[in-house]
């Protein structure tokens, strides 16, 4: 005689069949997922550059890491990390790693403004970074309506 509970286990352990409707995605929430592989890219840019300039690579040696102030220093080793980070949430198109790009994103625009001595006070880099968080709220405002 057979178990018929066997029969239901093995059936359980079946693969997974994907339906054949699958969800429709709204042109919003494909522009928001370009937006968001496309800031990774540029957010792992970032975080090799200030890798970059941690390790020494490209300075001569008058101009290594050492040499520079200790808030700069500080920052620097910041964004070296948090960039990274951002980017790899950002591709995987987590929740995280719109939390993470958007204090990257403040805290560069904050140091440019707050700490001018850090690294210059570039206001270019502040209008970038607000045009940038401009255009994710707006995308993520637009891909929410659609669901």
């Amino acid at each position: 005689m057979s178990d018929p509970l066997a029969g239901d286990h093995i059936r359980a352990l079946a693969p997974v069949q994907e339906s054949a409707q699958r969800p429709k995605v709204g042109i919003w929430t494909t522009r928001l997922l370009w937006f968001l592989r496309i800031m990774a890219g540029f957010s792992l840019i970032k975080g090799l550059y200030h890798w970059a300039v941690v390790v020494g690579i490209g300075d001569g040696p008058d101009n290594a890491f050492v040499m520079h102030s200790l808030p700069w220093q500080t920052a620097t080793v910041f964004f070296a990390v948090i960039d990274l980070v951002a980017a790899v949430g950002l591709w995987l198109a987590a929740v995280w790693g719109a939390v993470v790009w958007l204090t990257a994103s403040v805290s560069m625009a904050a140091v440019e403004v707050v700490f001018p001595q850090v690294y210059g006070g570039r206001l270019t880099v502040v209008l970038v970074e607000m045009i940038l968080l401009g255009c994710y709220v707006v995308l993520a405002v637009m891909s929410a309506r659609e669901h």
